[in-house]
This record gives C-alpha cells, structure tokens and sequence, in this order.
C-alpha cells in the first residue's frame, strides 16, 4: 500500500493549524509518491546488488533525519 492510498494525511502549521488548501495537499501526495518510489527503486538496487536490506533501510532512516531546511518555518 503506498503514502497515497493510505488514510490521508492531514498536514498542519507549525503553530497546529490545518493546510487546508487542495493544491498544496496535492503537491504533498505527489512529492511523497514520488519519494516513495525514489526510495523502493533504491532499496531494490541495494537488494540485488547483495546489500543487507535492514543496513539500507538504516542508512536510508539516517538520511531522513539528517535532512534539514534551508527556510524559516511559516506561521
């Protein structure tokens, strides 16, 4: 089951308000579509080129949270 059939998301502000904008919840599915089959082509490579699946996922995990962003939060 992918991000996008799953239970949707309701996206919020920093400061706990709902985006309720379509267009912007849109964008939101698309982006985490498109990360996810980004990642499951990359886990698939890694598997058949003989690497740990769980080493993958750990680094892939590592990755993520050592995202950070180049803006301020909007209120």
């Amino acid at each position: 089951m992918t991000v996008s059939q799953e239970k949707p998301i309701i996206w919020r502000s920093p400061a706990g308000n709902v985006i309720a904008c379509t267009e912007k919840n849109k964008v939101m599915r698309e982006n985490l579509e498109e990360i996810r089959i980004a990642c499951q082509d990359a886990l698939d490579d890694a598997v058949l080129m003989g690497c740990d699946e769980q080493q993958f996922r750990s680094v892939l995990t590592e990755l993520i949270a050592g995202l950070d962003t180049a803006y301020d939060p909007q209120e």
